[in-house]
């Protein structure tokens, strides 16, 4: 059996008590071997409710990152530590265990920021990477998908970080959703050439000298047309446009609803793809093993599905072949 996914019992907006019935499931259900972390008495208390604590194993963390928390922050303030306080938080002891190769993945519902920034120190960045980002697949009106990326773990990157994210987008479409080609589309203001702030324009100008198939800008209304295979933008702007096409399936589904010009058959349908349970999560790029960073407001099913995209993920050695091709592709 391959080690566990390690889930961080105590992040997000309902932990502990969706996310260890969330692991629970992926255990059950899904034939997922998965750890637990976060504050033991709380967590064997949840563990008992679902009558699995003879199931799934815990390790004890006894600080918790809050949801607020900014970036590096998370690192900072657990590495001072406090009175009473052990120093190890549920997303450093999550880290430590994938650095370590005890546990293949890990999945957190946490602060962003605050998971990006322990997985950089905790188990660090593939070579060559400048920054790692947060990669989803957006289901596109042409029935494929389009991978988003960055969907928010860099808020301020630079033009070359942007680059290289499309070479992580490339990798995870042609490694994870088997295109043998993908396009490349630049989110920006306008299609033309030159559009966009500084930053999009600086970027622009890199990425046409990439090893990639660089379709040109795209812009928002692109986004689920299926017009290129992988946008690319900065983390600030990525993670707006992904909550964007969450609010925006909500309402326009609610209005087609209450017209009745369509079966509540096929509105489930169409929810159920852009549903964050059916994805899980978004995959953190450019580190040396495997992260999956949740919604911070999932339930147990959405914690499940997160579960099911680590175990795939690093059952593929998919963070291995991004480093082994990052390596050998330097952006200057």
């Amino acid at each position: 059996m391959s080690e566990p996914v390690v889930v961080d019992a105590m992040g997000g907006d309902h932990g502990p008590v969706e996310t260890v019935a969330g692991a629970v499931a992926a255990r059950r259900e899904l034939g997922i071997p998965v750890l637990l972390v976060g504050r033991a008495g709380d967590v064997r208390a949840e563990l008992d409710r679902h009558g699995a604590a003879a199931e799934i194993d815990v390790v004890h963390a006894e600080d918790v990152v809050p949801m607020a928390e900014r970036g590096a922050g998370a690192v900072s303030s657990v590495s001072s530590g406090s009175s009473g306080s052990s120093g190890k938080t549920s997303l450093t002891v999550g880290c430590e265990l994938v650095r370590r190769g005890a546990a293949s993945a890990f999945v957190s519902a946490g602060s962003t920021g605050a998971v990006v920034s322990c997985a950089i120190r905790g188990i660090g960045r593939a070579t060559g990477v400048l920054r790692p980002a947060l990669a989803i697949a957006l289901p596109s009106v042409t029935g494929g998908a389009t991978v988003l990326i960055d969907a928010g773990a860099t808020s301020d990157p630079t033009p070359e970080m942007i680059a290289q994210f499309a070479l992580l987008g490339v990798s995870y479409a042609q490694l994870v959703l088997d295109v043998a080609d993908p396009s490349v589309g630049l989110l920006s203001i306008g299609s033309e050439p030159g559009k966009g702030n500084r930053l999009t324009r600086r970027a622009g100008e890199l990425l046409p000298d990439l090893p990639l198939r660089f379709h040109g800008n795209v812009e928002g209304h692109d986004v689920l047309a299926g017009t290129v295979d992988v946008i690319v933008t900065d983390g600030f702007t990525g993670n707006v446009v992904l909550k964007n096409v969450e609010g925006s399936v909500r309402a326009a589904l609610t209005l087609v609803a209450r017209s009745g010009v369509a079966g509540a058959e096929d509105l489930r349908e169409v929810a159920r793809r852009y549903d964050p349970e059916t994805h899980g999560g978004a995959a953190l790029l450019g580190l040396s093993g495997t992260v999956v960073v949740a919604h911070g407001s999932s339930r147990a099913a959405t914690i499940a599905r997160a579960c099911a995209v680590a175990h795939d993920l690093a059952e593929g050695g998919v963070a291995t072949r991004f480093g082994d091709r990052l390596a050998t592709e330097p952006v200057r």
